[in-house]
């Protein structure tokens, strides 16, 4: 099957949260999703995020959804929220798509650095990130205040 890999549009946003919700499953905290439709929807229009979808038969299977930081040692930065595709469609190049679309993104946008998370058991993840001599950090710790 073809894999189309696009910019999302306002009317995909529905399909980018539930893939949002099917990540937040697999990482074991489905009920750390408070995000409604109605906030990507307006947080989308003013350009708070990006997403980079992979497409099938017109069904969005996979998201790199990110937004434009800063890193005061490094400068601009582009950090990947979530990346994710369809648990099925896994291992069959669909992440590999986006993942290099976010990286041609990351330079057309001349960012001197993309960032994410990836959980400590995540062992699919860690060794796909690997295969692009990604640096796994380990030192820091994450830090957060929910409002």
């Amino acid at each position: 099957m073809k894999t189309i890999i696009r910019k999302a549009t306002k009317t995909d946003l529905k399909q980018v949260l539930d893939l949002v919700k099917e990540l937040a499953l697999y990482e074991k905290a489905p009920q750390e999703v408070t995000v409604t439709i109605e906030d990507y929807e307006i947080d989308f229009n003013n350009n708070v995020f990006d997403v980079i979808v992979a497409e099938q038969d017109k069904h969005i299977v996979g998201i790199a959804f990110y937004h434009m930081t800063y890193s005061t040692w490094k400068g601009k930065m582009l950090y990947l929220e979530d990346f994710v595709v369809k648990e099925e469609l896994r291992g069959q190049g669909i992440g590999k798509l986006l993942f290099e679309a976010f990286l041609k993104e990351a330079h057309n946008l001349n960012v001197n650095l993309t960032k994410w998370q990836v959980l400590d058991w995540n062992e699919p993840a860690i060794n796909f990130y690997k295969k692009y001599n990604a640096t796994i950090e380990k030192e820091w710790f994450n830090g957060k205040i929910i409002l």
